[in-house]
């Protein structure tokens, strides 16, 4: 099978589309025949060697998937031919087959595409976690989203009207992503430079109830500012480059909170969650309640590409791969 192989740890130039022997496959797992795979920014920091996780080198780097079942367990609840999302965990998605875990593979319904469904998991189930769980998202609350034409920060901006949220502002750099965050679902859009004065105005002075952050970096103090008693700032990662540092008198003022967001850590611990979090996304996927994404795709023999897009932050909306016709 044709996959994405990374041999060492330069960057996105390093990337490399091999032929490598198809994964074994095991009697409790689940073989998709992949169509498409998500990019994500980890991807871009496992190229450095920057994350976390550090796989042996070479690697399959990707964290989802989408496509059609080859086989499935009986009592998986799959069998073949399903179409199907899924989650790979931090490697092993950008191939043409995949052998995963039925528990992380959940049917795609019929209005979204198997291209759609390779961008839906990873970004929606942890913005699904960060608004509904971590943020406690409340009915009629208004929602800033930083980095609003990214990935996470499209998901923000489709979901949070979805959970509960009356109005939504974009955070973008330019003008051109300003529209990629109205087409998904911004009532607002400020630009960067001056953004906190315009959230002010906008706001009547009161200011924002929820942050979602996925940049961090030297913005994150005017979040602190931006926010209305009892408003809460979402850290879901570093984009910017920078991980801030935070004077905690400053939540003392108007009874603020920074709150964390590791989905990841939440799930992994906790069998059975990804399901419940699926049992409320789904049915809203399927009436269109909830839209599904409209990722930028790239073609396999580009997924250096891709992943630099990531990086150097061109991307427009979620990035995937395509592997399969």
């Amino acid at each position: 099978m044709r996959a994405v192989h990374i041999t060492s740890l330069d960057g996105p130039e390093s990337v490399q589309i091999v032929d490598v022997d198809e994964p074994a496959t095991r009697d409790d797992a689940v073989v998709i025949d992949v169509h498409a795979a998500g990019v994500a920014f980890p991807d871009a920091l496992l190229t450095r060697g920057l994350y976390q996780y550090k796989p042996e080198l070479p690697f399959v780097p990707g964290s989802e998937v989408a496509g059609i079942v080859r086989s499935a367990p009986e009592g998986s609840g799959l069998t073949a031919g399903d179409r199907v999302a899924a989650l790979t965990g931090l490697s092993d998605g950008m191939a043409e087959v995949v052998v995963v875990s039925p528990d992380t593979v959940f049917a795609l319904p019929d209005a979204v595409s198997l291209t759609a469904g390779a961008g839906l998991l990873f970004n929606d189930l942890t913005v699904h976690f960060a608004l509904r769980e971590r943020g406690r998202l409340a009915e009629g609350e208004t929602v800033l989203v930083h980095g609003a034409a990214g990935g996470i920060g499209t998901s923000a901006l489709r979901m949070a009207p979805v959970l509960g949220a009356s109005r939504v502002i974009a955070v973008v750099s330019t003008e051109a992503k300003g529209e990629i965050a109205k087409a998904a679902g911004a009532t607002d859009v400020v630009l960067v430079d001056g953004w906190k004065d315009a959230v002010k105005e906008l706001t009547g002075g009161k200011g924002v109830d929820v942050v979602v952050d996925p940049v961090g970096g030297d913005r994150f103090t005017d979040s602190i500012r931006s926010l209305a008693p009892s408003g809460r700032i979402l850290v879901l990662g570093f984009t910017g480059g920078e991980i801030p540092t935070v004077k905690v008198n400053r939540l003392l003022l108007n009874n603020v909170d920074i709150v964390g967001v590791g989905w990841g850590a939440w799930w992994m611990t906790r069998p059975g969650y990804l399901a419940t979090q699926w049992a409320e996304l789904e049915p809203l996927l399927a009436t269109g309640t909830l839209t599904a994404p409209e990722p930028s795709v790239f073609p396999l023999e580009k997924a250096g590409e891709a992943i630099a897009s990531l990086e150097n932050r061109t991307a427009a909306g979620k990035v995937v791969l395509q592997l399969g016709n």
